[in-house]
C-alpha cells in the first residue's frame, strides 16, 4: 500500500526562501521507493522526481496509481509541472517518466551517462537494434550543468558507484541523493550490479558529504530497519556523524572492504531483470506485439555469481 509523507519543515512556509523548495514525499511500500514532488514556493513550479510505474511481478500486471497519486497532488496544490526527473535507471522498479511526459507534455531528463548503462544491458539482453543513444529522453544531464525550477536554482552532480549513470540533484537547500546513501541507520548503496564500483560510490559520497552540513539529504529508498515507521531525509551532518558505514570507515580501503563483503550476502533485486529493460528505455513499456500484447525480454544466467536469496 502507498503512504503519503511530508518531511520535517517542509511544509514550513515561514522558513521557506526561494533557496528553500517544499518537498513531499510519496513511498511506494511495494518497492520501499521515495518519490519526491519539489516545489518552488515563490513560483509554484515543481518538478517530480523517481516517479514509479506499479508492477506486479507475480500476474504481470502494471498500474498507473503511483504516477496517477503524484498528478493528483500537483493539480490539487495548484502546482505547475516542469520536470520529470530520474536519477538512474533503476533495478528495483519500473519509472513512469515516459506515462508522466505522455500525460503532461513536461520534459524528461536523466544523466548523460545512461548512455553507457544502455550500452551494458542491451547486450545482456541481446538487443541489437536497441538505441543507446539516450534519445529517449529530453535532456541528458553532465557533471555541473545547471537548471531552474520556478526560482530555485539546481544543478547536478555526477554520482557513480551504484551504478553507472547516477546523478544527484542539489535542488536549494536540498539534494535528491537517490540510492548512494540511505537514512544513517541504513548505510549505503549496494556497488555489484553491472557497472557498480565500491571505489567510485566512496568518492561519490564524499561529494556529497562536501556540501554544506546543513543541506537536507533525501533518499532513494527506505528499508524500515527494525520496523521503524519510514524516514526518508536527514542532513549532510547527520550522515556525516552516524551513517553506519560513513561514520565507521575512515578511508576508501576499510569502505571498498565493508561494501564489497555487504553486497556479497546480498542477494539481486527481484525486479532487476524486469525492470532494466523498461528503464533504459525511459519508462516505456514494450511495444505491443502482433496480438497486442506487450512482453519483456528474461535473460536466464544473465548475473553469473549472484546470491540466491
Amino acid at each position: 500500500m502507498d503512504q503519503t509523507y511530508t518531511p520535517r519543515e517542509a511544509g514550513a512556509a515561514a522558513k521557506a526562501t526561494t533557496a528553500r523548495p517544499d518537498v513531499t514525499v510519496f513511498f511506494d511500500q511495494r518497492t520501499f521507493s521515495a518519490q519526491y514532488v519539489v516545489a518552488d514556493p515563490a513560483t509554484g513550479k515543481c518538478a517530480i522526481i523517481d516517479p514509479v510505474l506499479d508492477f506486479d511481478e507475480k500476474s504481470g500486471s502494471t498500474s498507473t496509481e503511483n504516477a496517477d497519486r503524484l498528478l493528483a497532488f500537483v493539480a490539487g496544490n495548484g502546482l505547475e509541472l516542469e520536470w520529470i526527473l530520474d536519477t538512474h535507471p533503476h533495478a528495483d522498479h519500473f519509472s513512469a517518466a515516459s506515462y508522466l511526459k505522455e500525460k503532461t507534455g513536461r520534459p524528461i531528463a536523466i544523466g548523460e551517462r545512461v548512455i553507457e548503462v544502455q550500452k551494458l544491458w542491451k547486450t545482456i539482453y541481446n538487443w541489437p537494434e536497441f538505441k543507446a543513444d539516450g534519445s529517449q529522453w529530453d535532456r541528458l544531464f553532465a557533471d555541473g550543468d545547471t537548471f531552474t525550477i520556478g526560482s530555485l536554482p539546481a544543478r547536478v552532480m555526477f554520482s557513480p558507484g551504484h551504478t553507472l549513470a547516477s546523478i544527484t540533484y542539489v535542488i536549494g537547500d536540498a539534494a535528491f541523493v537517490h540510492d548512494t546513501l540511505f537514512m544513517p541507520d541504513s548505510g549505503t548503496a549496494r556497488c555489484d550490479f553491472p557497472g557498480g564500483s565500491a571505489e567510485r560510490l566512496w568518492k561519490s559520497i564524499q561529494d556529497i558529504l562536501s556540501l554544506p552540513d546543513e543541506t537536507r539529504i533525501f533518499v532513494g529508498h527506505d528499508y524500515q530497519p527494525g520496523g521503524r515507521e519510514p524516514r526518508f531525509e536527514s542532513t549532510v551532518a547527520e550522515q556525516k556523524a552516524s551513517n553506519t558505514h560513513m561514520s565507521k570507515c575512515e578511508t576508501e580501503a576499510d569502505f571498498v572492504a565493508v561494501r564489497e563483503a555487504r553486497d556479497r550476502t546480498l542477494p539481486m533485486p527481484k525486479l532487476i531483470l524486469h525492470a532494466l529493460q523498461v528503464n533504459m528505455n525511459a519508462g516505456q513499456l514494450p511495444a505491443p506485439e502482433t496480438n497486442g500484447k506487450r512482453y519483456l525480454k528474461f535473460p536466464l544466467n544473465a548475473l553469473e555469481g549472484a546470491s540466491w536469496g
